[in-house]
């Protein structure tokens, strides 16, 4: 069982000078565990206004703890990331943040099954932590990592280190669960009833219905196969603890055992719900996902929004000074800055523009140079050959075909290469490398489980789409906010671009660099749909079949 340490990373309880808290991150954490998708929505406010680094940090932090609650741990990730950006190692106020920072991302990393790179993350976390409770659920989590990886004897030697040092209750409980387990996994002829049973019974006296799920889990494992009668016993205790926690997660696997268990009638009706639980969870951790970057892309809005209306007033208010005729000289001065700066902004994306063209055509020209220098006289050869040789060597020829297969195969290799190795990152490099500090480009849903149902082909035609959306969204768009959204329809997959700029102008979408993307559609059988987002700015839908 996984111990998370966010509270490591809360403000001092008494600290020296004292720390302004804003009123958004007093929301925010009056909404913890009570309505998460608010206190997101506060911690966000947070994180796009304030300019207390440590606030900042504290609240992405936050933000990582309740997307991984919700299940969206490659979120958690990102969060966690963003808090890092954010704190100074020297500093010893920002230590029990980054201890926190670095526990998660070793919990999360447990959670997405890379548990290979968790003790690392822990590592860390023990380094910035000199609380000995926090210290403690530290090292069960890094134990835990090498119990899941199935390095049992490391996984014994931390926790025979800990448990003799545990006073809490609930703690000793978990380790000596976890310790019993792995010697029982190391040793399968070990008996690990008596601790499990000891586990159990401090649970019980502490009311701990989270460790009883746990201690019921472990006991249905052991049983299993020597006393399916008992595991059955202990299942149905697992399963009625589940939903009395409302955990769909451990209910899951009460089920599992349950449909393994139970007579054929009773094992029928557990599956049923099993498949019905499973892909409501997979549904929610996915709506989770999308939801929480919607709620970062309607705060970035409404900041623009307001930013707007600032500026207007400003310059109305500048212009009452100008039409009274004072600060004369300082406006032309400040006109004469701003018309270089935009000069010479310009000349920069320019120059920026040139580069990734240049880029784009010497990746060309280095296709067309391989095809030419590889088989072009080799093809020559070969066709010579048979025009003029009267006896044809049956086995040269077939030599020479295979080669000139084998060439046109890598250089068709090369090209369709970054289609396929690492696509969601490669994807989202490229759609991010479009923001800029006048406009923000966000990501939803780009999930490798997505891209693992595109071919090879239609990666590189949605690759090329994708870029000339952004391009034209640079060139043209005006826009502030940006966002690209990525869809599981089953047999489908939806792309959805929106953003709050000027929208489509009359006659403008042929001399804006989509004049290709029609034929590109088309060649993945897939269609695009132009319209507006909700009144303003532009709406493009794309959808295409994955077979």
């Amino acid at each position: 069982m996984l111990t998370t340490g966010f509270l490591a990373c809360r403000r001092e309880d008494t600290p020296s000078p004292p720390v302004i808290i804003s009123p958004d991150l007093q929301k925010a954490e009056s909404f913890l565990d009570k309505q998460n998708d608010s206190a997101f929505y506060y911690l966000n406010k947070v994180v796009t206004a304030s300019k207390d680094s440590l606030q900042t940090a504290i609240a992405y932090n936050e933000m990582a703890v309740v997307q991984s609650d919700a299940g969206d741990y490659f979120g958690a990730q990102e969060s966690l990331s963003m808090s890092l950006r954010f704190l100074d190692h020297r500093n010893e106020k920002h230590h029990k943040c980054l201890a926190s920072d670095y526990n998660e991302l070793g919990v999360a990393s447990i959670k997405l099954q890379h548990y290979d790179v968790a003790p690392g993350y822990f590592d860390q976390a023990l380094r910035f932590s000199n609380d000995h409770k926090f210290r403690l659920s530290i090292y069960n989590n890094k134990a835990f990592a090498y119990q899941k990886m199935g390095n049992y004897p490391e996984a014994i030697k931390i926790y025979s280190k800990i448990l003799p040092q545990t006073a809490r209750k609930k703690t000793y409980a978990r380790i000596l669960t976890n310790m019993a387990t792995s010697r029982w996994r190391y040793h399968p002829d070990y008996n690990p009833v008596a601790e499990l049973l000891r586990a159990l019974k401090i649970r019980e006296d502490e009311k701990d219905l989270w460790g009883l799920n746990s201690s019921f889990t472990h006991l249905a494992d052991y049983y299993s196969k020597s006393r399916p009668d008992s595991a059955l016993f202990y299942a149905n205790a697992m399963h009625r603890v589940a939903r009395q926690i409302n955990s769909p997660d451990d209910e899951l696997e009460a089920l599992g055992f349950l449909v393994r268990l139970s007579a054929p009638k009773a094992a029928k009706a557990y599956f049923g719900r099993y498949q019905q639980l499973n892909d409501s969870l997979v549904s929610a951790r996915r709506a989770a996902g999308n939801q929480f970057a919607l709620i970062r892309y309607d705060v970035e809005r409404n900041k623009t929004e307001n930013l707007r209306l600032q500026k207007d007033n400003a310059e109305k208010k500048y212009q009452l000074v100008i039409r009274n005729g004072l600060l004369a000289t300082g406006v032309a001065v400040v006109i004469i800055l701003i018309i270089a700066g935009y000069l010479q902004y310009r000349k920069w994306k320019r120059r920026k523009e040139h580069e990734k063209q240049e880029a784009i055509l010497e990746t060309r020209r280095k296709a067309s140079k391989d095809v030419h220098d590889s088989l072009s006289n080799d093809i020559y050869l070969l066709m010579k050959r048979i025009k003029h040789d009267p006896e044809l060597d049956r086995g040269w020829m077939l030599n020479q075909t295979e080669l000139v297969y084998r060439r046109s195969r890598n250089i068709s290799y090369e090209i369709l290469t970054d289609t396929d190795e690492s696509f969601p990152e490669r994807i989202g490099e490229l759609i991010k490398s479009f923001s800029t500090e006048s406009t923000k480009v966000m990501l939803v849903g780009n999930d490798p489980d997505l891209w693992q149902k595109v071919s090879s082909e239609a990666k590189l035609e949605l690759k090329l789409i994708l870029q000339e959306l952004m391009v034209n969204m640079q060139k043209h768009s005006r826009a502030a906010n940006v966002v690209v959204k990525f869809e599981d329809k089953g047999d489908t997959c939806q792309i959805t671009y929106m953003d709050d700029g000027i929208g489509i102008q009359p006659g403008i979408v042929h001399q804006n660099g989509l004049t290709n993307t029609g034929t590109r559609i088309k060649t993945i059988r897939g269609r695009i749909i132009f319209g507006s987002n909700e009144g303003k700015g532009l709406r493009i839908d794309i959808s295409f079949p994955f077979a």
